[in-house]
Formats: structure tokens, sequence, C-alpha cells
């Protein structure tokens, strides 16, 4: 492989098991909800709205760019790449590569925040629960 391929390949795999990580937590989050008090879950809840909320600005930046990419993707048509290809128009050619990297980059970034936002939705779903359960303890 080139080596823009390999960095390319070894900057996205840490992306990845960044995601894998984040998705380790959360399920971590889940397992040992049982055994949670009603104050630590609105803690670890209060903890990942602060997060969400510091980031949500970045978050939008990358999901329009990805919107855009994607627009710009679909536009690209096969015959005109394959015209780069034959004219030898390398600029063209990596100004696409460079858009497919982006694109790349602002999806992963998008599903990690996509995960914060799942985790800030099961909190809130286990705390709803110990709510009603709490509740119906009470009665």
């Amino acid at each position: 492989m080139s080596e823009k391929i390999d960095s390319f390949a070894n900057i996205f795999r840490g992306k990845l098991n960044d995601i894998d990580d984040r998705l380790s937590s959360v399920k971590a989050t889940i397992e040992s909800a049982a055994e949670e008090t009603q104050s630590t879950i609105e803690s670890k809840l209060n903890e990942v709205k602060a997060k969400l909320e510091k980031k949500k600005d970045e978050f939008a930046t990358y999901r329009t760019k990805l919107a855009e990419l994607a627009a710009e993707k679909q536009a690209e048509v096969k015959s005109k790449v394959e015209e780069w290809k034959t004219k030898q128009e390398f600029e063209e050619l990596n100004r696409r590569a460079d858009r497919a990297e982006h694109y790349a980059a602002s999806g992963i970034i998008v599903a990690m925040a996509t995960i914060d936002e799942a985790e800030e939705a099961i909190l809130e779903a286990i705390a709803a629960r110990l709510d009603a359960d709490n509740a119906v303890k009470v009665k």
C-alpha cells in the first residue's frame, strides 16, 4: 500500500477503536444500572448532557459537513472519474480522494456523537424506570 493509504488506515483504525471503547463504556453503564442508585444515574446523565452540550456545535458542524460531502459524492459521476483517470488529471483525483477521506472522518465523528446521544437516551430511560419503580414502592 502507499504511504498515504497506510496513514489513512492507521488513523481510522484508531478512531474505530475509540468507537469500540465508547460502546464498551455504554454497555458497562447499562450492565451496572441495576446496582446504581437514582443519584448515581442522574449524576452520570448530567455528565453526559454537559459533554454533549459542550460539543453540540462541533457535532452540528460535522453533521453539516457530512451532508455536504455526501451531496458532492453523489454529484461525482463515474464517467467523470474515469475521464480524470484516462487524462491523468491528478489534481482532480487527489481532490476526490481528499473529499472521500473528509467524508469518512466526518462519518466517524458523527458516529461518535450518536453514541454519546444514545448514552444520554439510555441514562434518561434508566432514570425514568427508577422513578417509576420507586413510585410503585412508595405506594
